[in-house]
């Protein structure tokens, strides 16, 4: 006869096994975007500084929509999650159907303004950098703003599998657009020498690839989430708002939070192309060396809003206890992995002296502060997300931004003429404060009142 302990464990949602099928190839996922991403810079850099620096600088900008978009997908993604946890088929269903609508609709009109005012834009957020900055940088925007919808849908898209419990599929279109990425990046930057430009055409394409390629295998009917026919998707206010509801405090956390980098950027700009080549490189290390928790914070979204839909929600507490305990083992291990490669990686990239060294000083404190802080000022928060309690998170994340990675950067600066180590100081101090409010809200339990569906 099973014990009661035995009993509890066999009649969890998800087993080990089932556990981390759905979440190592999101963890993989993320890793290797994160990947290409440090090999675009790496062969961007061997263009030159003022390449490097405007593809930093534009992509401060970019990085404000992508996570917009993404924040609107996992939006629709906990609603579908909720869902399959219901097992309500047509409703899942329905609310990818107006996910992918709604995405699609917001992504196209930020595109198309995007490119209209391109110039402008750049000279009002980066206008006292260097000509040569400029010039590239408005190169590269060009191309990546069209890339917009492409990226979106491809969020989307891969949302809806994932709530699906299907995360190999977007794995492997990851897989595929990266690696069509860097070798358009090979072709057109060292063999057909196109500067800036032999960097944002081969994204452009990757992004187009990506979106029509999960699109594509999202209509085979086989799957939990199928949806056959495109062209007869309609907007229902009803479903859109439910997404919405999610989304928006989603996007206004993440875009305060992209707008504090794009004003912090701005202060690095100010500090010569050395200072914002080692910004650049570091911003890369580090994303490589959380790029694991997200991934599963992500995944804890998608097995708690499963959870919760179900109404099990003792199992939504567990999951998200023990997958932030599993997080915080990775991010410490990536966190020794990534300081370790510190030097190697700059050396390969081919970066000045000085910007290297700076680089390595930064990373070295990251190291050190990071697994004390990072797990728990964001791996809890995802869960309780998936359960709707968006507003409370995205009150106490763009405050703690704004006073702690923002006003204190710039104050350091200012005030004490300090480089861009400055960034990070402010970046600790916000790690630490969301550490502790969040752990409080989640011990609390008031997070568990709200309802998505």
């Amino acid at each position: 006869m099973n014990t009661a302990a035995e009993k509890n464990r066999n009649d969890h949602l998800f087993s080990n096994g089932k556990l981390f099928r759905i979440l190592i190839p999101i963890i993989a996922e993320q890793i290797l975007t994160a990947l290409m991403g440090t090999m675009d810079i790496m062969m961007v850099s061997n263009v030159g500084p003022a390449a490097i620096s405007a593809v930093s600088l534009v992509d401060s900008v970019n990085i404000l929509f992508i996570q917009m978009f993404a924040a609107l997908t996992a939006g629709g993604a906990i609603v579908c999650a909720h869902y399959v946890g219901m097992k309500d088929r047509e409703n899942t269903v329905h609310a990818a159907e107006e996910l992918l609508l709604i995405v699609l609709l917001i992504s196209s009109v930020i595109s198309v303004l995007f490119l209209l005012i391109r110039n402008p834009l750049l000279r009002f957020v980066f206008g006292s950098v260097d000509p040569d900055v400029m010039a590239g940088a408005e190169t590269y925007f060009f191309y990546t703003a069209l890339s917009y919808p492409f990226i979106a849908l491809f969020n989307a898209g891969s949302s809806i599998f994932r709530a699906g419990e299907n995360t190999r599929l977007p794995l492997r279109a990851a897989v595929l657009a990266n690696i069509l990425n860097i070798f358009g990046n090979a072709v057109c930057i060292f063999l057909l020498h196109w500067g800036v430009a032999g960097a944002a055409i081969p994204t452009l394409v990757s992004r187009m690839f990506g979106a029509f390629y999960v699109l594509y295998f999202l209509r085979k009917p086989h799957q939990t989430i199928s949806i056959t026919d495109y062209k007869s998707i309609r907007p229902d206010m009803n479903c859109i708002r439910r997404i919405l509801s999610l989304g928006i405090p989603n996007g206004i956390e993440n875009s305060m939070f992209q707008f504090g980098k794009l004003a912090i950027q701005s202060t690095v700009s100010t500090m010569g192309t050395i200072s914002i080549a080692a910004q650049a490189m570091t911003n890369s290390l580090e994303s490589l060396n959380g790029i694991a928790g997200v991934g599963m914070g992500i995944g804890i979204m998608n097995i708690v809003g499963e959870c919760l839909g179900a109404r099990r929600k003792d199992e939504a507490v567990y999951y998200i206890k023990k997958l932030t305990l599993v997080s915080e083992l990775v991010v410490t291990f990536s966190c020794i992995l990534f300081f370790l490669l510190t030097k190697p990686i700059t050396a390969l990239a081919g970066m000045k002296p000085e910007s290297a060294a700076m680089c390595f000083s930064m990373m070295k404190w990251i190291t050190v502060m990071k697994p004390l802080a990072w797990t728990l000022a964001f791996t809890p928060a995802y869960g309780m997300r998936a359960a709707g309690d968006v507003k409370f998170s995205m009150t106490v994340s763009c405050i703690s931004m704004w006073v702690n990675r923002v006003a204190l950067c710039i104050f350091l600066v200012r005030c004490f003429h300090m480089g861009p180590m400055a960034v990070w100081i402010g970046m600790f101090t916000d790690w630490s404060v969301r550490a502790v409010v969040f752990s409080f809200r989640f011990m609390h339990r008031k997070w568990l009142r709200h309802r998505v569906v």
